[in-house]
């Protein structure tokens, strides 16, 4: 029985249709992909202009090319919902959901029926391309769960429609994986989907007890990681505990999956739904391979204009990268995942939370960390592990930090029993209190 397809049905969401348009559209040769493209930019530009008076309200000169085109940010769209919808359009006709607010700026938003199931079409064909099909496949789910007592019974039934179990990722101390271990033992879950952090912790205690999952699950064929940064030392970890392929999934709740690992291990962007740019300070494109702002465009959504919406985060394109096939290079990480030092220079958060990273997990011991600057020149690092860090890797830790960074750098490591998450089961790597 095909429940997932039915729940989109009762939902109105037109899943049938959207799959034969996508289909269509994968049908279009390369060569003719740019075309098809500009036609799409210009009929949701065009159609906005004259439906959305919010759009209007932006694009004041009007439509005379691509670039001449205005980029909305987050702090855009901090007005109601109904000021933002398109002639036609009403919150009852719509999906409406909200931004994580992990930029700082949560906002709600909405998309029509169509352009939500062209979302979940896209989505499915993705999963599809690793053996997942979400009308019958198992899913072992890392996310969080809500505590408030309806909203909690709400998301168990739609797991229990959606063939799906859900780990608690509010408690991951060593009992609660091993609990978690004896699970997959028993049920044959076909995938593995959701926090990176989480997941890796997993791996962690299994490399710990010298066991693969595939060994106790057969059944297991992916693990899909999603939301959260993953590195390479973390994929190659998780391969080899898991003992099967590591799937790295990039998006966000405007706009649904933009990149996903294809069966080549390529970050491969969506250019069904959506219109990639990467950009650099002054609004112009970047080259392939150049690191600069994301931002992006959903071709199908009438009912609320993403249009060159810088979405906070910072990548590169692959230079191989196509107009039907671009390729996702790196994700360097959100455009507030800076950390601003005395000397006023600007250091990418991520970047030497990967040092850390690497020094940390010499000693063997470690399960997971975060940084947090505090001050100019302070940074809390909290972290969990088995033993305490001794005084030489802390002193080898804030050597490397400092010429890295810039020397009189204060950094403070806190032992914690369990790291704080956000109300979802986030686990945010880098966090700064300054404001930027």
């Amino acid at each position: 029985m095909k429940t997932f397809n039915i729940s989109l049905f009762l939902k109105r969401f037109p899943i049938k249709r959207a799959k034969q348009e996508l289909l269509k559209i994968s049908e279009i040769k390369e060569a003719d992909y740019e075309g098809f493209l500009k036609s799409k930019k210009a009929e949701i530009v065009n159609f906005h202009l004259k439906n959305n008076t919010f759009y209007q309200s932006k694009v004041k000169a009007g439509f005379s090319d691509w670039e001449s085109l205005p980029i909305l940010k987050k702090k855009d769209f901090q007005i109601p919902l109904k000021e933002r919808l398109s002639e036609g359009f009403s919150e009852k006709k719509v999906y409406v959901n909200k931004t994580s607010g992990s930029s700082g700026n949560p906002f709600r938003f909405a998309k029509n029926k169509f352009s939500h199931a062209m979302t979940w079409a896209y989505h499915m064909e993705r999963f599809g391309w690793h053996g997942i099909d979400f009308n019958s496949s198992f899913q072992a789910r890392y996310y969080g769960i809500p505590l408030d007592f309806v909203q909690n019974k709400t998301v168990k039934l739609k797991d229990f429609l959606a063939n799906r179990h859900r780990f608690s990722i509010l408690d991951l101390s060593e009992k609660a994986l091993g609990e978690m271990l004896e699970v997959y033992k028993k049920k044959p879950f076909d995938y593995i989907n959701g926090y990176t952090s989480s997941i890796v912790l997993f791996a962690k205690y299994l490399k710990k007890k010298n066991i693969v999952l595939k060994d106790f699950c057969p059944s297991l064929k992916v693990c899909i990681v999603t939301s959260e940064m993953l590195f390479d030392e973390d994929k190659n970890l998780l391969e080899k505990q898991f003992g099967v392929p590591v799937v790295n999934e990039y998006g966000c709740s405007e706009a649904g999956v933009i990149a996903f690992t294809n069966s080549e291990d390529e970050w491969e962007v969506d250019s069904k739904t959506l219109f990639v740019e990467i950009l650099d300070e002054n609004d112009k494109p970047l080259p392939f391979g150049q690191e600069g702002r994301i931002v992006i465009t959903s071709l199908h959504n009438k009912a609320h204009p993403f249009i060159r919406y810088e979405i906070g985060d910072y990548g590169a394109l692959h230079e191989k990268s196509t107009f039907k096939k671009p390729i996702l290079k790196k994700l360097v990480g959100r455009t507030n995942d800076f950390a601003i030092l005395p000397s006023g220079k600007k250091a990418a958060g991520m970047t030497f939370y990967v040092i850390t990273k690497n020094i940390m997990e010499e000693s063997g011991n470690l399960k997971e960390f975060k940084v947090i600057q505090t001050k100019m020149d302070t940074f809390e690092i909290d972290y969990v592990s088995d033993e305490i860090l001794k005084a030489e890797k802390i002193k080898t830790i804030t050597a490397t930090l400092e010429q890295f960074l810039e020397p009189g750098l204060t950094f403070h490591f806190n032992r914690k029993q369990q790291l704080d998450r956000t109300e979802i089961g986030k686990l945010k790597q880098f966090i700064s209190n300054i404001k930027q």
